[in-house]
């Protein structure tokens, strides 16, 4: 199961990050998948799981809003999608109501008081390894996906709170395990024994043996939390009984206990932001702000390219994918060095997502060779004192998109980090290690990073939720992938792929990978990448063809509707009506 190494650890590895993934979970794939689509409908789900996008699509057929969907859809990924998302992560939300501009909410979690700019350095100063300071208390931060919840709600909602937490509930009561849930059990089970005692009691049997696919998975303490905040609503979740357990949980953990406090998560906001929106060709593109790096990444990948003719050169073409990885290096280098939490470092978004900036980046871009070092340029407001750090965030999450059949449309993706986050469990849901997004080295050549740890502080995020809309304004996709770094160049792809290469979402999707960050190159294993290996060597790349993290799921306007698009590379599938 543990055979092939997650791409932190193959080619993209920090001192910080290690963590293998099976090779045929949902985000590590061995080959590309045949697409997973379907459509047109009035009103679509797409999520990782084929019952939470059923449990979003009930909700709709109920009259129920997309933001409505969407929050079913969440809470029900915190049930059968544990090991990737749920109420004990956060996320970041984009949405596009009928009416109105479009907006997005900040639900990332936050660092509590106690954090340190060194808790992830060891004894001697050195940056920890990775499942050490992930495991347990210290990684863990104040939860935000219910508090963005409770406020798309009460900006774009429409049915009752609480009966949006009916699906949820009843899945909680039991469901079958499917075979990509056993899996991540079982690889999950060295952090779920070693962090604390409810995970050991939920996912094992009386043996201590992981939960096998086809056993019904019952959550008894998971359907009364959901409950509980379903008739008091989001402060039961920041303010009751819940805070309490979330509290003693990281406080008492078996491995790495940390003093997060009852004011910590008391004092939790999610924050609504600014969407970062640009164009690209004829269309236009809207994504998170920071702290994601999701939106300036996605449009800098995007407008880096727009002078070159991606239609006319094709997907098969070794030289379309050059440009890409090419861009893709160089949106990275810039969130590597410019990104972090606007409430506490100076962040030039306005500069990075300038068209005349992108411009002059694109100007690097070869498509005869590779640009021999990429690094970050300058944007309109950057501080001059900014040293880059390098990315330790690790593939996990869980993206949803959502059409309703009143013209609103929503992409949220969500996370605990990696694979079961911190391994802890309190009151039946997964808690985050969302903290190790961090830089666990705060500084570089006596500089302070952008993305050092300090308390109250959001990290750093690659999560893409991104929205795109035609010449006339109407919006046509919504998007976000899973993956840690590879997030950004996911959901690039996927857009290239409707809006050049013409294909449906769900193909754009299945569309092989690269990913080249700095100087490492590598291409999805058992595609057709892997045959474009000599050309990309010929144009100066040193490529290796690897296992990826991959998931993406994403809704497109169609002829007679909505289509809805997920990664077939895993057990998700969209439902419509």
């Amino acid at each position: 199961m543990k055979t092939m190494l997650f791409l932190a650890v193959s080619l993209f590895a920090t001192a910080a990050a290690a963590q293998p993934i099976p090779k045929d979970a949902d985000s590590g794939p061995v080959q590309a998948a045949s697409s997973a689509g379907a459509g047109p409908f009035k009103a679509v789900v797409s999520a990782a799981h084929p019952l939470a996008s059923e449990a979003g699509l009930s909700i709709l057929q109920q009259g129920g809003s997309a933001a409505d969907a969407a929050i079913a859809t969440m809470l029900a990924l915190t049930v059968v999608e544990p090991q990737s998302s749920g109420i004990g992560g956060g996320g970041f939300m984009v949405y596009q109501p009928a009416n109105g501009p479009v907006g997005s909410i900040d639900g990332r979690e936050k660092a509590p008081g106690v954090a340190s700019s060194k808790q992830f350095l060891d004894e001697n100063g050195k940056p920890l390894p990775f499942m050490k300071a992930a495991t347990g208390g210290r990684s863990v931060g104040v939860p935000g996906n219910v508090a963005l919840a409770a406020k798309a709600h009460r900006k774009w909602g429409k049915l009752p709170w609480a009966k949006l937490f009916e699906p949820a509930i009843k899945l909680a009561e039991g469901f079958p395990i499917s075979p990509t849930f056993a899996r991540f059990i079982a690889f999950g089970q060295d952090s779920l024994k070693q962090a604390g005692s409810e995970g050991r009691a939920l996912y094992f049997d009386a043996n201590g043996a992981p939960l096998t696919a086809g056993t019904t998975f019952r959550n008894e303490k998971l359907a009364a939390t959901l409950r509980l905040i379903a008739r008091q609503g989001p402060d039961a979740f920041y303010k009751g009984p819940i805070a309490a357990a979330i509290v003693k949980t990281v406080n008492s953990a078996d491995a790495n206990p940390t003093a997060m406090t009852l004011a910590d998560v008391a004092a939790y906001k999610a924050e609504v932001r600014t969407p970062v929106c640009g164009s690209y060709r004829q269309f236009k593109v809207c994504g998170m702000g920071p702290p994601s790096s999701g939106g300036v990444g996605v449009l800098a990948m995007l407008k880096q390219l727009e002078r070159f003719d991606m239609k006319g050169l094709g997907q098969d073409n070794p030289v379309s994918w050059h440009l890409f990885a090419e861009s893709q290096r160089l949106a990275i280098a810039d969130r590597e060095k410019w990104i972090a939490d606007p409430a506490f470092v100076d962040v030039p978004t306005k500069g990075l997502a300038d068209p005349a900036y992108l411009t002059a980046r694109s100007g690097l871009i070869d498509a005869g060779g590779r640009i021999a070092k990429a690094e970050a340029g300058m944007p309109a407001g950057a501080p001059a004192a900014r040293v880059n750090a390098a990315d330790n965030e690790v593939a996990g999450t869980t993206n949803f998109a959502v059409a309703d059949s009143m013209g609103n449309i929503t992409t949220w993706t969500s996370t605990v980090e990696k694979t079961f986050g911190s391994g802890l469990v309190a009151e039946g849901f997964v808690l985050n290690n969302e903290l190790t997004d961090f830089n666990f080295a705060p500084e570089d050549q006596g500089k302070l990073t952008a993305n050092h740890v300090q308390p109250g502080k959001r990290p750093r995020s690659a999560m893409s939720p991104t929205i795109v809309y035609d010449a006339s304004g109407k919006a046509i996709l919504a998007i976000g992938a899973a993956g840690g770094v590879t997030i950004i160049a996911q959901v690039t792809k996927a857009i290239i792929g409707v809006l050049d290469w013409g294909l449906k979402v769900d193909e754009a999707i299945a569309l092989p990978q690269l990913i080249a960050i700095g100087d490492r190159f590598a291409v999805e294993k058992g595609t057709m990448l892997e045959a474009m290996i000599p050309a990309f060597t010929a144009m100066g790349h040193k490529p290796v063809a690897t296992a990826l993290p991959l998931k993406l799921n994403g809704v497109q306007r169609d002829a007679g509707g909505w289509r809805g698009g997920a990664d077939a590379r895993g057990e998700g599938r969209p439902a419509g009506y």
